[in-house]
């Protein structure tokens, strides 16, 4: 363990593995073991049909708050469960303590229904920067990491973003229109138009790592949690890619973004989807 906050780069030099055993342990152990074998009791709504939650992403959330604290102490957790018993919780994000933010189960409603299209977040920020993150698909074991200024790794091979090819249509992923405003459906009305094929997002986490892979050329995005976007908002950076607000700034953890956003392989891709997002609105 690190004695002191001050310690942070030091940490991320030396113990990021530490933290990837910690995502591993807690999938094998309270995640995977459930996948596709829930009882109905297992499972309840939050909000509605479409926000649900379940025993592993609690249990899940659990083990993460305690194992990530003390490797770093001094550190506090803000994990998606537990801010929805406790919105308070989520102040720490614009704390001076180092935070750990954590989806246990992004994709929740893929897991549900059996859909390996799920995976665990985690991200490290302090004062409003992420510095790392790690983006863990179980059902598929597939691991990215990301660390400010060191670059993105899947499986350990490099990530690289690349720029979408000329002449094709732009893939994007956008928000469910259960998570959109009307002002926010009518920004995203802007790309329906020639040259982009818009489609509805499934897992946020697992949609910024196709961004980082080259594999989805943006994201539009409509909602601010940060344990949504924290970690893939580095990963995409890291790759080589860039991500925009509405009013053109680079999305904050900390809130008070102008949405929808974008995530995209390049910044003149960014700066393309918040164009047609401008136009919409």
């Amino acid at each position: 363990m690190i004695e002191h906050m001050e310690t942070i780069d030091e940490f991320l030099a030396h113990r990021t593995a530490d933290v990837e055993e910690a995502v591993r342990k807690a999938a094998a152990t309270e995640i995977m073991p459930r996948f596709r074998r829930l009882a109905a009791h297992e499972v309840d709504q939050k909000t509605g049909p479409h926000d649900l939650v379940t025993d592993a992403d609690r249990k899940a959330e659990e083990y993460l708050t305690g194992v990530l604290g003390r490797l770093l102490p001094g550190s506090v957790v803000v994990g998606e469960e537990a801010v929805h018993a406790n919105p308070a919780t989520y102040e720490a994000i614009q704390g001076e303590a180092p935070v750990w933010i954590v989806d246990p189960v992004d994709g929740t409603r893929q897991f549900v229904h059996g859909d390996p299209g799920f995976c665990t977040l985690v991200a490290l920020a302090r004062r409003g920067v992420v510095l790392a993150s790690w983006t863990y698909a179980p059902a598929r074991d597939r691991l990215a990491v990301a660390v400010r200024g060191r670059g993105a790794l899947l499986d350990g091979e490099p990530l690289r973003s690349g720029a979408p090819a000329p002449g094709r249509d732009l893939e994007v992923a956008t928000s469910h229109p259960d998570y959109t405003t009307d002002d926010q459906k009518r920004a995203l009305l802007g790309l329906r138009t020639a040259g982009v094929a818009p489609r509805p997002c499934g897992s946020a986490g697992l949609e910024y790592l196709a961004v980082a892979r080259g594999e989805l050329d943006a994201t539009a995005f409509s909602w601010e949690a940060a344990w949504d976007h924290a970690a893939g908002i580095l990963l995409v950076e890291e790759a080589g890619g860039a991500h925009l607000t509405l009013a053109g700034e680079p999305f904050r953890i900390t809130g008070g973004n102008t949405l929808p956003f974008t995530a995209a392989r390049d910044a003149a891709t960014a700066r393309r989807v918040v164009d047609l997002l401008t136009a919409g609105a």
